[in-house]
């Protein structure tokens, strides 16, 4: 079913209940012929697509918005004017609509006859609504957020260990350490310097191993010692060029990468003195990218698509930005996103159980802290309302619907705190995160 059929529906049922409760507050359903009440549902209906599709669309405008972590507060208040503005010209648009097509009304008496108590029932409904579904998409939003958390304190753990694993081939050790075997003999003092860069190597593997992102300086600099190990094995065979810092010294990637990409170059490609292998590494568009000419070997085993799948598996859980490969005829390119500060996605420790018990305790707090102070929101805004009310249009008890709108919203909310087994309580919620870790778990089997 798509999404367009899907709101047809939802504001379809909307527009019925609105009917419903608008004729119960109004004296109940009392119609001298069908036609009148087809008129009467009709525009009912007409109503609430007008108002149900511009809130919508206004919504989805604002989703597409670039918000920053902290900026909820200014989120929230963004969509609440929004709406209301979009609320009152709406009504005014249809009233206006009604009042000179359908009653034959001049447009300027309509205005001069206008009050603010023609417009409160539509008002508060369609506020009514929209504060339900910024509920449920903030809501939602929070699960998403907290499953991704929990994802990640499940899958950094694995994602580390493959990284290690994985990283240095043990061809390239092998080899390695057959050309020390020779410079031995041959030139001591190169071996000796090949020694030394061997260590660095693993000495940088070995420290960035509980890192989840290390400067753009730091990749470039121990890039360097990596590839002064590969020009002493294939000598001129292969020309690198690469800048000697970052543009910006904040700059960060993931750890080990640029060793994988230049590892994965010398496997895939032929590298001989008549076809030397060029790798250049460079910044460009917020991306820090490896480029070699392609020369692809005659007999190749097949890869396993370690590499690559490494770099992209862990920068999935740190951010939204992708790594792009850009393969053509004669180059083949990597360009890995560069994050300009730090990601801190769980508290580091020695152990998976205590980060994944912390990070839940957190939560709980910071989701018992939020109902208290909805609480007292509740406790000072209604009381506020009914003034409100009483003061403009007490005939129509409109403070009834923020009462129990919001006060379903702070029930929902506290069951969810207080109640463990019940359905939807705390305990529901850890079960369904596992079983969506497990499902996902399985889909990478």
């Amino acid at each position: 079913m798509s999404r367009s059929f899907k709101n047809i529906i939802l504001v379809f049922i909307i527009g019925c209940a609105v009917f419903v409760v608008g004729h119960i507050f109004s004296g109940g359903f009392h119609f001298e012929s069908t036609n009148e009440f087809l008129i009467d549902f009709t525009f009912y209906q007409l109503y609430s697509f007008v108002l149900s599709y511009s809130n919508m669309y206004f919504f989805d405008y604002l989703n597409g918005l670039q918000w920053k972590p902290n900026s909820l507060v200014k989120r929230i208040l963004a969509g609440v004017i929004g709406s209301t503005l979009l609320t009152l010209m709406g009504l005014f648009f249809l009233r206006a609509l009604t009042a000179v097509i359908f009653n034959g009304q001049n447009l300027t008496n309509f205005i001069a006859n206008e009050t603010w108590r023609s417009y409160t029932f539509g008002f508060w409904i369609t506020l009514s609504i929209v504060a339900i579904f910024h509920l449920i998409y903030f809501y939602n939003k929070y699960q998403q957020n907290r499953i991704k958390e929990q994802k990640v304190i499940a899958g950094t753990a694995s994602a580390k260990f493959d990284a290690l694993k994985n990283q240095l081939d043990p061809h390239f050790l092998f080899n390695s350490l057959n050309v020390l075997t020779s410079l031995i003999d041959e030139n001591p003092e190169m071996a000796q310097k090949f020694t030394t860069s061997l260590s660095k190597v693993y000495r940088y593997v070995l420290e960035q191993r509980d890192k989840e992102l290390v400067t753009v300086d730091e990749e470039l600099q121990f890039a360097k010692t990596y590839m002064s190990l590969l020009k002493m094995r294939f000598e001129d065979s292969i020309v690198f060029n690469m800048p000697e810092q970052a543009s910006n010294p904040e700059s960060k990637v993931v750890p080990l990468s640029l060793q994988l990409l230049l590892e994965n170059a010398v496997k895939h490609n032929t590298v001989n003195s008549s076809s030397p292998l060029h790798i250049k590494i460079y910044e460009d568009k917020g991306a820090l990218i490896v480029e070699n000419n392609l020369q692809p070997k005659q007999i190749l085993k097949k890869s396993s698509g370690v590499g690559l799948t490494n770099i992209k598996q862990r920068y999935n859980l740190l951010t939204d930005r992708k790594v792009n490969i850009y393969r053509e005829t004669d180059r083949f390119a990597v360009a890995l996103p560069i994050l300009t500060k730090q990601v801190s996605i769980m508290r580091t420790s020695s152990q998976t159980n205590l980060d994944d018990t912390y990070v839940r305790a957190r939560n709980y707090v910071e989701e018992l802290k939020h109902l208290y102070y909805n609480i007292i929101s509740y406790c000072l805004v209604i009381p506020f309302l009914i003034f409100i009310n009483y003061q403009t249009s007490w005939d129509f008890k409109w403070f009834w619907f923020p009462i129990f709108g919001w006060g379903i919203g702070i029930g929902i909310q506290a069951f969810r705190l207080f109640i463990n087994n019940g359905a939807y309580g705390r305990d529901w919620e850890k079960r369904k995160i596992e079983q969506f870790m497990r499902e996902e778990e399985n889909k990478w089997r």
